[in-house]
């Protein structure tokens, strides 16, 4: 049995990407009566479902040309209402005051994101500053600068829209954050927005249909 693979793993929720990859790396190395080398190609917030590329072996050599990769993302945004982390995990708070946006504006504003901008990834990222984790120096009470970067979203589509629920499909770069791109929708139409649910659905050529969900996995 080769041990140098490529695993499509569909993330459920409540795990870490990294949480993924140990249960991953230890029934491979149960199979291997060693340990083998694992890793994740992009990680998906612990809130967040789908997608998740999974290298073994050799194969992790070529974990860089995996993390490049476009992605596919199904994202729920609750609009009115604004979190400190940007998701369900964070501090919510909410606003009665604000004006109810009409389909035609949620239109309008989704489209006025696509091409390239600039975000700035939220604090509550894996991103390193100084050396160490953005969330970690979040957790402990810092403020961590995180620098700006430029993405790519190469269009946003309109799954559905009752207010204060919108339901959007994107295809992006590498390194866009869905979730500062739900907050930055909701500063648009000035309302707030954080993200409540957030799917991957492809990597590139991967799709969600060919991965195997994670508890499947693990029973193998």
């Amino acid at each position: 049995m080769s041990f140098d693979q490529i695993i499509l793993i569909d993330k459920p929720a409540g795990i870490t990407s990294f949480g993924v990859v140990a249960r991953v790396r230890r029934i491979l190395s149960e199979q291997a009566v060693k340990r083998v080398k694992t890793g994740h190609t992009g990680t998906l917030d612990p809130f967040a479902t789908g997608l998740l590329i999974i290298l073994t072996g050799n194969k992790t050599k070529e974990a860089d040309q995996y993390s490049k990769l476009d992605k596919v993302y199904e994202a729920t945004i609750k609009l009115g209402a604004t979190s400190t982390t940007g998701d369900p995990e964070g501090v919510i708070s909410s606003s009665d005051q604000c004006p109810v946006p009409v389909k035609s504006q949620i239109k309008q504003a989704l489209q006025s994101f696509v091409g390239e901008i600039t975000q700035t990834p939220p604090i509550y990222s894996a991103i390193k500053v100084d050396g160490q984790r953005a969330y970690k120096l979040a957790r402990s009470g810092r403020t961590p600068k995180v620098p700006d970067r430029k993405v790519t979203i190469y269009s946003i589509d309109l799954i559905s829209y009752s207010y204060p629920i919108l339901k959007i499909r994107t295809h992006v770069s590498s390194g866009t954050y869905i979730r500062t791109l739900a907050e930055d929708i909701g500063k648009k139409l000035g309302v707030g927005a954080y993200t409540t649910e957030l799917r991957r659905t492809k990597i590139g050529k991967y799709d969600i249909k060919d991965a195997l969900p994670l508890a499947k996995y693990l029973n193998f």
